[in-house]
């Protein structure tokens, strides 16, 4: 009896996967609804934003279509993966700092709703002084 051993999604389909995820949520798509657009199950939705399946060029291409997006905004900041030509060497782990909680969804949907871009710098400017704070306040 053979053993299978199921093979870790790859970082780079698990990041993409995630901005799917991200930007589905931003625009308030549920992956039922992105199922149907695209001709597939919520679950295989589901499969593609945990990287479990790898998506196709072609699918991507009608998922940023059906998202309001480029494709490339679904590798804006992915790891880069160094190719060891002598050696095989595992890829490399995607940071857990990579990836949106709810709570950065929930702060990214309300700062959305403001309209002034002078209250937009206030907050801006708000946020970064509370994390020099917490940093100082941590040396």
């Amino acid at each position: 009896m053979e053993l299978k051993l199921k093979k870790a999604p790859d970082p780079i389909d698990r990041y993409v996967g995630h901005r799917v995820r991200v930007r589905r949520l931003l625009i308030g798509v549920s992956q039922e609804k992105l199922g149907d657009a695209l001709g597939v199950t919520f679950q295989q939705i589901q499969k593609y934003e945990k990287g479990t399946n790898r998506i196709s060029a072609s699918r991507l291409q009608q998922i940023a279509d059906m998202l309001g997006v480029a494709v490339g905004f679904f590798y804006e900041g992915a790891p880069r993966q160094e190719v060891a030509v002598e050696e095989e060497r595992p890829s490399s782990v995607v940071s857990s700092d990579l990836f949106w909680t709810s709570q950065d969804l929930q702060l990214v949907r309300a700062f959305q709703r403001v309209s002034s871009p002078q209250v937009r710098r206030r907050l801006i400017g708000l946020v970064e002084s509370l994390v020099d704070a917490t940093e100082t306040a941590a040396e």
